[in-house]
């Protein structure tokens, strides 16, 4: 059997915490993200009950545009850091 098309199984030795942190180390924003997520999802739980007179569904969809942001707004974040990392912090040959 050839070399090449053994499987390095390497990568299968991490176990799910220790890739969770590796990935949050290459691309930081994504964990940011991520808790800004849960965060607002858990905001919007706590604050069902007292809805008053408008309707639940007017205070969801509220809930999930600003998660949403939350989402995009770290994936923009993480996006310009990753650009400037490869464009400007880096010094040139």
């Amino acid at each position: 059997m050839s070399s090449d098309t053994d499987v390095s199984l390497s990568s299968y030795d991490d176990d799910q915490g220790s890739k969770l942190i590796r990935k949050a180390r290459e691309a930081p924003f994504v964990p940011i993200g991520m808790a800004g997520f849960a965060a607002m999802v858990a905001y919007g739980l706590y604050k069902w009950k007292g809805t008053g007179n408008t309707k639940v569904s007017v205070h969801q969809i509220h809930r999930r545009v600003a998660a949403q942001c939350f989402v995009v707004g770290a994936m923009a974040l993480g996006m310009g850091y990753s650009m400037y990392q490869e464009f400007w912090a880096k010094p040139k040959p």
